[in-house]
């Protein structure tokens, strides 16, 4: 996504659009440039990567789209990774030992550099460089870091990437969206919600699978302190809303005036009609490495009772719930599994009243013990659900225990 100073808007009355390239040779040998350029500069530094790209923008009035489409390759295409001989702090603490030893003259500078290279070889059993030295002294800042690796998109890719970034960076000021996901396949709306509970956004949901939902999702501008990255989870929805089939968008604006310094209102309108392209899969396996590595460890594990992935949608009053598992036994008996990791008060507080008011017998919770449910207003004995504690996995052997003395 692209920062706010580079997200370019314009105004029509209380209506907001964001500024959007046309898939023109002008704007494609642009992106091919660019590209190019990155793909040159593979195995370079940050720094000598930007200085090139800061020569390119020159004085031309276009200096933001260059830099915005830069910006995107920076962030979602390239690997800068440090490298050095060892860790950079230990290599300056190493250096600066051993030029404390000697006078601090010039001369002395390539005594000490020459000093720790053959330390170093002996120590890591392979020839270490003074030059090395040199280069991995501060390969930890940022302009140091070299570019390993580039995965070069197509110049239609990056222009739409750069489209949907743009509509993206709207949200950074949303205060309330309402989304109305018209009728679709079910599996859409599985997929839409399993983000909304991926990226934790605070909503509201009406409607079911058969009529359609209303989303309604609490901006940022809405929270009593306003969150820089709830804004960006909320933005990091809309590639995953472009999935769904039908669907229209409002989203209510606060934006300050630079003019007056005021806050105003403003709104922001989109729809499935809309030419924006998505980035994401068409879906993700798992939510995140803890349910994945609950999958792998269920598999070694010789059990009757089959793991199944979400596929149960709990229609409760405002929202919908999607358990992470199902797990199934061959005599017919089901119980609903769901995974409570890391997560902010204001999703804790919402995920264990779903669980409330979801009037279910079979489902069970697996909560971290990292969490601090108290202070996120929890109370954890008002909870129906069967309870099972967790420190950093969670052990398939835990869940049978409860499944077993359930039957």
């Amino acid at each position: 996504m692209l920062p706010t100073d580079l997200l370019v808007n314009r105004f029509s009355g209380d209506e907001i659009a964001p500024k959007k390239l046309a898939l023109s040779e002008a704007n494609l040998a642009i992106a091919r440039e660019l590209i190019g350029i990155f793909e040159d500069y593979r195995g370079s530094t940050q720094g000598d990567l930007n200085r090139q790209l800061q020569e390119i923008e020159g004085e031309e009035t276009d200096y933001r789209l260059k830099r915005g489409l830069a910006h995107l390759l920076r962030s979602g295409f390239s690997t800068f990774e440090i490298v050095s001989p060892l860790e950079p702090q230990d290599l300056r603490k190493r250096v600066f030992a051993l030029a404390s030893e000697s006078a601090p003259l010039p001369q002395t500078r390539n005594q000490t550099l020459e000093r720790l290279a053959q330390s170093l070889s002996h120590e890591l059993g392979q020839e270490v460089l003074t030059s090395q030295i040199q280069l991995g002294l501060y390969a930890d800042l940022n302009e140091n870091r070299i570019l390993t690796e580039f995965e070069a998109p197509k110049p239609e890719a990056l222009i739409h990437r750069y489209n949907l970034s743009q509509a993206q960076g709207i949200f950074y000021k949303a205060h309330q969206i309402i989304i109305n996901a018209h009728r679709n396949d079910p599996g859409e709306y599985k997929l839409l919600f399993r983000y909304l509970k991926l990226f934790g956004l605070m909503a509201y949901i009406e409607g079911d699978a058969d009529h359609g939902f209303t989303i309604t999702i609490d901006g940022p501008t809405s929270l009593f302190k306003t969150s820089t990255r709830y804004g960006i989870d909320i933005a990091k929805l809309i590639p995953a809303l472009l999935h769904v089939t039908r669907w229209s968008l409002k989203a209510e604006l606060h934006m300050r005036d630079r003019y007056s310094d005021t806050i105003k209102i403003r709104y922001f309108s989109l729809d499935s009609d809309c030419d924006l392209v998505t980035h994401y899969p068409p879906g993700k396996t798992y939510d995140s490495m803890l349910e994945e590595s609950f999958v792998d460890r269920w598999r070694s594990h010789k059990t009757e009772w089959r793991l199944e992935r979400e596929v149960d949608l709990i229609p409760i009053p405002g929202s919908v719930m999607i358990p992470d598992f199902r797990l199934v036994h061959p005599s017919g008996k089901t119980y609903l599994l769901e995974i409570v990791g890391y997560w902010r008060p204001e999703y804790l507080r919402k995920k264990f009243s779903q669980v409330r008011q979801s009037g279910r017998d079979d489902l069970i919770l697996a909560v971290s013990e990292r969490l601090n449910l108290e202070k996120a207003g929890v109370k954890i004995a008002d909870t129906p659900a069967k309870i099972i504690w967790f420190k950093h996995k969670l052990s398939p052997k835990s869940v049978l225990q409860v499944l077993d003395g359930s039957s």
